[in-house]
C-alpha cells in the first residue's frame, strides 16, 4: 500500500497582500469578535458547492489539524493555514470533478485516490461511496471528500505503525484492532 499525502497541514502563509485579505475574512468568520474562530463560525462561513451545511465532521477535523493549543479554534495565523488548506482540496477536487457537477463520482473518486497512491479494490470504492455520500447521491460532495481523504490518511498511518515490514498486511490481536479504531474516531 503506497501512500503519500501532500495534503498535511501547509505552512503559514507570509505575504503582506494574502494578510490583509485573509484578515478581512477572518474578521467576518469571527462572529463573536473572540480572535479565534470555532468549528461552527468555520462551519458557517463554508460551503460546499450544496446548499447544505458543510460537513461537522469534517471542520472538526481541519479545526484540529491547525489549533496548536488545543482551543477549540483557530487564531488568525492558524487560519492562515487552514485558508491554504481549503483552497488546496478546492483545487485538488476540481480537478478530478471531471464533468464539473461539483460532486465527485465513483469513478472520478478512483482516479483521485488512485492519484494519490492509493491500490484499492473496485468493490472498496463503493463502500467509500457509500459511507461518505451524506446526500445518498452515489457520489461526494467537495466537505465529504475532503473528510474521506483525511480518514484514509488517519486508517493508513495507523495501519502503518503495525505494518512494520510495509508489505500490505498486518496481524493484530483483537485490542490492538479496538485501539487503532478508538485512536481514530
Amino acid at each position: 500500500m503506497a501512500y503519500h499525502s501532500p495534503y498535511r497541514p501547509p505552512p503559514q502563509i507570509n505575504q503582506p497582500a494574502d494578510q490583509g485579505f485573509l484578515w478581512n475574512i477572518f474578521q467576518r468568520v469571527d462572529k463573536d469578535r473572540s480572535g479565534v474562530i470555532s468549528d461552527s463560525e468555520l462551519q458557517q462561513a463554508l460551503s460546499n458547492g450544496t446548499w447544505t451545511p458543510f460537513n461537522p465532521v469534517t471542520v472538526r477535523s481541519i479545526i484540529s489539524m491547525f489549533d496548536r493549543e488545543n482551543k477549540g479554534g483557530v487564531n488568525f495565523n492558524e487560519f492562515a493555514g487552514v485558508w491554504k488548506y481549503i483552497t488546496d482540496w478546492q483545487n485538488i477536487f476540481r480537478t478530478y470533478d471531471r464533468d464539473n457537477s461539483g460532486f465527485i463520482d465513483r469513478n472520478e473518486l478512483k482516479q483521485a485516490l488512485t492519484g494519490f497512491g492509493y491500490r484499492l479494490s473496485d468493490q472498496f470504492y463503493g463502500t467509500l461511496i457509500e459511507k461518505f455520500d451524506r446526500q445518498r447521491k452515489s457520489q461526494v460532495a467537495f466537505d465529504d471528500f475532503i473528510q474521506c481523504c483525511i480518514v484514509l490518511q488517519r486508517l493508513t498511518d495507523v495501519f502503518r505503525q503495525y505494518d512494520t515490514d510495509q508489505d500490505g498486511w498486518i496481524q493484530v490481536s483483537y485490542e490492538q484492532y479496538l485501539s487503532m479504531v478508538f485512536n481514530i474516531v
